[in-house]
């Protein structure tokens, strides 16, 4: 009779984190356990999942050194004792599993190798954050620049040190593979996490033939009630393309420019009127969405990069925070290379750039080109998930 496969304990912090966490869990037998360091770890539930210890809910969405704003707010909301006592719920989590599988970054890496080490358990670590794109072009004073975000535009040297303490390391491209590699963490690439847990398209979008689709993405973070009232007017001076929102948060969250309305028509739908122009935001529809795009306009860190990664050219501008601020719109535009285009935050440039780029073929050919190489194919989950099963059973 075959024994009953041990739990396994997930530790993210971060909505895409915890996305692909959740699609990972889903791959695999047996009670599976989280612990979300950073808000509520909704999406492990559609894996069945337990969670383990207590919840933190940051007003930085998890980006504490974004911006001296983000880190301060952070502290009144009890980030230093309550992030001490989830390492304790970690440890705790982790009796009695036969795995502790860490999505995210240094930090969470920290939690789970103690975790780990306390309960004698393999680690995993899943790495979808750090790239070495990142570095591309940044020189020492772009490194002086982003000080702040030093630690997210490559590994630090504990980082490294703690990932040559894991059974198997996961990163997010090739590049980043070679080099760990050369530092001496086994560290492996087995396809990208951002398009494994792209959905397929979730329904039929009714769209006029003959016209491009421009994909709006104001992001899961709070930066959207600055960046959709641009995006929306930005649309308005298209009216030869059919823009479509891909909204992943409620309909009262909408932010709407001056003037604007909003028609609700269900749970899945609403329209956006106003400067002669109405636009169709769509929830739970973002994978139709995205492969329906010609382009897309975002501020999005997940969302942009499954963009490129389908080959379809992305125009950003930086937002005040908490996630897309101009350092973060620096960084992403060194992963994605031609793929993305950052220009201001206006809504005449915005259209511009739109319009310039759906008519150069060249440009659209080496943003596809750039998207495509750079992120890479689907394919990593199915790999993690085997090796997982395989270093529980030892």
């Amino acid at each position: 009779m075959t024994a009953a496969p041990h739990p396994t304990l997930f530790i993210s912090n971060g909505t895409a984190e915890d996305l692909i966490g959740a699609r990972l869990a889903g791959l695999l037998p047996g009670e599976i356990r989280y612990s979300p360091l950073v808000g509520e770890g909704r999406a492990y539930a559609a894996a069945e999942a337990n969670r383990v210890g207590r919840v933190l809910h940051l007003p930085s969405g998890g980006f504490p050194f974004g911006s001296l704003n983000n880190l301060k707010a952070d502290l009144r909301a009890g980030l230093i004792g309550d992030s001490l006592g989830q390492w304790a719920d970690a440890v705790r989590g982790a009796r009695g599993a036969g795995a502790v599988v860490v999505v995210g970054d240094a930090y969470a890496l920290m939690v789970g190798s103690v975790a780990a080490r306390i309960n004698h358990l393999p680690l995993i670590h899943v790495q979808p954050l750090l790239s070495a794109q990142y570095l591309d072009g940044l020189g020492l004073r772009g490194a002086l620049r982003e000080l702040n975000a030093l630690g997210a535009n490559l590994p630090m040297p504990y980082e490294l040190r703690l990932a040559r303490g894991a059974a198997a390391v996961f990163v997010r491209d090739a590049a980043t593979q070679r080099y760990y590699q050369r530092r001496g963490v086994p560290a492996r690439f087995a396809g990208s996490f951002a398009m494994d847990v792209l959905d397929r398209p979730e329904r039929e979008l009714n769209l006029p033939p003959g016209r491009p689709v421009l994909a709006l993405l104001p992001g899961s973070r709070e930066d959207h009630r600055e960046s959709l009232p641009v995006m929306l007017r930005a649309a308005a001076l298209l009216p030869e393309v059919t823009a479509l929102v891909a909204w992943p948060h409620a309909w009262e969250a909408v932010t709407l420019p001056d003037g604007w309305t909003l028609e609700i028509r269900n749970d899945a739908e609403a329209l956006a009127t106003g400067e002669g122009a109405s636009i169709r935001l769509l929830r739970g529809a973002f994978g139709a969405v995205a492969r329906a795009a010609d382009i897309a306009i975002g501020t999005s860190g997940t969302a942009n990069e499954q963009l490129a990664g389908l080959g379809v050219p992305v125009v950003a501008f930086a937002t005040s925070g908490p996630q897309y601020t101009e350092g973060f719109a620096r960084r992403q535009g060194r992963l994605l290379g031609a793929a993305l285009r950052v220009v201001g935050a206006d809504p005449v440039i915005l259209a511009a750039e739109v319009r310039s780029t759906l008519s150069n073929g060249p440009m659209r050919a080496r943003a596809a080109l750039d998207g495509l190489t750079r992120i890479g194919p689907a394919g990593a989950l199915p790999v993690i998930a085997a090796e997982i099963e395989r270093l529980a059973q030892h």
